[in-house]
C-alpha cells in the first residue's frame, strides 16, 4: 500500500522576494515540531512571471524601477521592508546589486528540468534565488543557468539544452497561463493537496495549519 502523500504545490517566480522569504517560511514551517505528524511530503514548483513581457535579454535594473515604482526612490522605501522581512528568516538580499532585470521564462525551464520525473527542483530553486538575491549573476542567461544547474550536480550541456528549446520555453509559458487562469494573481502562492490555498508569504504557523487542514479534509 502506498505511503499516504501531502502534496505542495508553490507558485512563484524566482525574482519574487517575497516568494524567497516565503520559500523560508515554508522550510521553517516545515520544521516546527508539529509538522512531524504530516504525511510525505510532495513538493512541486509552478512557474509564474511576474514581468512575462519582459524582453528576452532583460532591461537594465534602473529602467525597471523607473517603470515599475516610478524611480529608485520609491523602490528604496519599498525594498527596505522587503530587506527586513528577508533578514527576519536569515536571508541577506542584495537588492541594490542588482544591474540588470531579466526575464524569468529559462530559469523557469530549469526547474521543470530539476523536476523531471519525480526529482523536486528545490535545490535548483533555491540556486537562482540566490544567484539572482544574493549574488546578483543574470539569471536571464542559458549559460548562466546551465552553470547553475552544475553547481547543483546536474549536467549542464542537458540543462543549456532544455532552457533554449523553443518547446520547453512554451511549455513553461502555457504552465504560466494556466496559474493565471486558476485565478493566481499574485504569489508566492501556495496549494495542500490541492484542497487548502494560502496566498503570500504567511507566517510559518499560517501555513502549517494549512496543511493540517489539507491533510484532515
Amino acid at each position: 500500500m502506498n505511503s499516504p502523500t501531502l502534496t505542495v504545490d508553490v507558485v512563484s517566480d524566482v525574482v519574487c522576494p517575497w516568494c524567497y522569504i516565503g520559500k523560508r517560511k515554508l522550510e521553517a514551517a516545515l520544521a516546527l515540531p508539529e509538522a512531524a505528524d504530516l504525511p510525505n511530503i510532495v513538493l512541486r514548483w509552478h512557474p509564474f512571471q511576474l514581468n512575462p513581457d519582459m524582453p528576452e535579454q532583460g532591461v537594465p535594473r534602473k529602467q525597471y524601477l523607473e517603470d515599475k515604482f516610478g524611480g529608485a526612490q520609491r523602490a528604496a522605501e519599498i525594498y527596505e521592508r522587503v530587506r527586513a522581512a528577508g533578514h527576519a528568516v536569515g536571508l541577506t538580499l542584495n537588492i541594490d546589486g542588482i544591474t540588470r532585470q531579466p526575464n524569468t521564462l529559462a530559469a523557469h525551464a530549469l526547474i521543470a528540468f530539476a523536476q523531471l520525473g519525480d526529482a523536486d527542483g528545490s535545490e535548483i530553486k533555491e540556486r537562482i534565488l540566490k544567484a539572482y538575491f544574493v549574488e546578483n549573476r543574470f539569471i536571464g542567461s542559458p549559460d548562466v543557468l546551465a552553470a547553475i544547474a552544475e553547481e547543483a550536480g546536474l549536467n549542464g550541456g542537458d540543462a543549456y539544452a532544455f532552457v533554449t528549446d523553443p518547446d520547453q520555453l512554451e511549455a513553461v509559458a502555457q504552465a504560466d497561463v494556466q496559474m493565471r487562469q486558476m485565478g493566481i494573481s499574485g504569489v508566492p502562492f501556495f496549494i495542500f493537496n490541492q484542497k487548502v490555498a494560502v496566498s503570500g508569504a504567511q507566517d510559518p504557523a499560517t501555513l502549517l495549519a494549512a496543511m493540517q487542514q489539507a491533510v484532515a479534509a
